[in-house]
């Protein structure tokens, strides 16, 4: 006989999924890359742009508390940062048209990609400079990751539902696998940060707190 599945039981499998869902791989560190996503000053420096996410300003301890971690392990830690890129004609075209665009938007803003002081990446660790929300979009990133010989990315930065969800999303679909960390991601509406950890828990990332990372990476 063939099973059938009730509205409530089809629910009930959804809540769960999404509320506590974890994804059926492990952590290993010798295959992980730690991924920092447009830690930025346009997003962290406080009270400088209209983009500026307050969440991960203070989220900058703990970011750079993974990352101390990942070199003392060799894990290599990659940057991401908005730039001016081939004279912007490496964009969206309809990115302009998008509401998260500020109507009087400064030309000064997202053209250097300049990495927050507290986080400043070493001389030898790659900053990627992306031109749009996805680190993989016209970025060398997945070349860098197979020759780095990594198949597991750690993500922390900002924001949330765009930049760091969408890269989770594309690592997602190149075969990686994601690991998303829940309270060093930050969004400019911390209304949205649940909702987009509830749907990256069900189909595309294991997300973990800082603490389950920092245990998983020291393992020997």
């Amino acid at each position: 006989m063939t099973k059938t599945f009730s509205e409530q039981e089809v629910l009930a499998f959804a809540r769960h999924a999404y509320r506590e869902g974890n994804a059926a791989f492990g952590v290993e560190r010798d295959y992980c890359a730690l991924l920092v996503i447009d830690m930025q000053e346009e997003f962290v420096k406080p009270h400088s742009t209209p983009f500026w996410v307050p969440e991960a300003t203070r989220q900058v301890p703990l970011i750079k508390q993974l990352i101390e971690a990942c070199r003392a392990k060799s894990v290599p830690v990659i940057y991401t940062a908005f730039a001016r890129t081939h004279h912007y004609l490496d964009r969206p075209l309809a990115g302009p048209l998008m509401p998260n665009r500020y109507a009087e938007e400064d030309a000064a803003w997202f053209r250097d990609g300049v990495i927050w002081h507290e986080l400043a990446p070493l001389e030898d660790e790659i900053v990627l400079y992306k031109p749009s929300y996805g680190a993989f979009y016209d970025t060398p990133l997945e070349t860098i990751l197979k020759n780095l010989h990594r198949d597991t990315v750690i993500i922390c930065g900002t924001l949330t539902n765009f930049c760091c969800g969408t890269t989770a999303r594309q690592a997602y679909e190149r075969g990686f696998k994601v690991i998303f960390g829940s309270d060093i991601t930050a969004t400019d509406d911390p209304a949205m940060q649940e909702p987009e950890l509830q749907v990256l828990r069900k189909g595309f990332a294991k997300v973990l707190f800082l603490d389950e990372i920092l245990e998983q990476i020291s393992r020997l």
